[in-house]
């Protein structure tokens, strides 16, 4: 290879890595903390290494084909949202059949470590891949199309008990239907970033479907996660005097829940954008409450 080829090989791959947002964890982490949650409870401790390695991984490739495949149902309408305007496939920095070709190339990772799964498990995966894939369409015409993302977000919870269990307890449906509720509190303040262009553009949101009531939306969204936590607490080995750890990380997710509720109520862009960020630090604090729970 010419000395003058690798300089451009590495500027293309980078390229590649924005359209996959490996320069941006936060939908990876979203993605993954519901996971870790299912895979502990599933195990009621540290899950197998093996398994635990799979699912990191799949949750990385999946959400980054998953943004690709985003970026491109979206690219004609990228560029008129000032957010998402320089995403390198809307700005014509890299062409079509490339994005085309990382998503074939992520989606063939994650679909190499199906062997590693039993048949439920692959079950649940082609489900999750479905929605993931139309996702995009429904911004369209469905007015809350974060819906469709909650539910995308929560298959690696039953991927996760029906891999390690065989079957999915009725925990694990309550642990996807509170991270459903999750995703729409999150995802309703990143929707409320780009609320304005949205409306111009004749897209659809949960930020523009609730309008004045976006902020109460996303409060009772974080008021049913919670309640769902709860039910997962009391589904937990042992008395409730023995769950002290869970509810200590509970009580300190609950009140950032109620934190980031109030910082909401501005609808400035930079807030709504910096809510939806930290949530980050709405699912971390309950994998270690679980994870000190039940074992590592």
């Amino acid at each position: 290879m010419s000395t003058h080829a690798l300089p451009l090989l590495k500027y293309r791959l980078s390229l590649y890595g924005r359209l996959a947002r490996f320069d941006k964890p936060i939908g990876t982490l979203l993605l993954l903390w519901p996971t870790l949650w299912a895979l502990w409870l599933a195990a009621g401790g540290f899950p197998e290494l093996s398994r635990l390695l799979v699912f990191l991984l799949g949750t990385f490739l999946m959400r980054s084909a998953g943004c690709v495949i985003n970026d491109i149902a979206d690219r004609d309408f990228d560029a008129h949202v000032k957010r998402t305007q320089d995403r390198v496939l809307t700005s014509g920095k890299i062409y079509l059949w490339e994005a085309v070709a990382v998503a074939v190339v992520l989606l063939a990772g994650a679909a190499l470590l199906l062997l590693f799964l039993n048949d439920l498990a692959i079950q649940y995966a082609f489900v999750a891949l479905f929605v993931a894939a139309v996702y995009p369409l429904f911004k369209r015409f469905f007015a809350v199309p974060q819906a469709m993302l909650g539910v995308a977000f929560g298959f690696g919870i039953p991927m996760a008990f029906a891999d390690t269990l065989g079957q999915v307890p009725v925990v694990g449906w309550v642990l996807f239907a509170g991270n459903f509720f999750w995703t729409i509190a999150y995802d309703t303040a990143y929707a409320m970033v780009d609320r304005d262009d949205d409306i111009r553009l004749g897209m659809r949101s949960s930020a523009i479907s609730f309008g004045r009531f976006d902020v109460l939306a996303v409060a009772v969204s974080y008021a049913v996660f919670m309640w769902c936590m709860l039910i997962v607490g009391q589904s937990l080995p042992g008395s409730g005097s023995a769950h002290v750890i869970y509810w200590v990380g509970w009580v300190v997710t609950a009140a950032y829940c109620v934190y980031l509720t109030w910082r909401l109520r501005t609808r400035d862009r930079d807030d709504c954008f910096m809510v939806f960020r930290a949530n980050n630090y709405v699912g971390m604090p309950l994998w270690i409450a679980i994870a000190l729970q039940l074992g590592w």
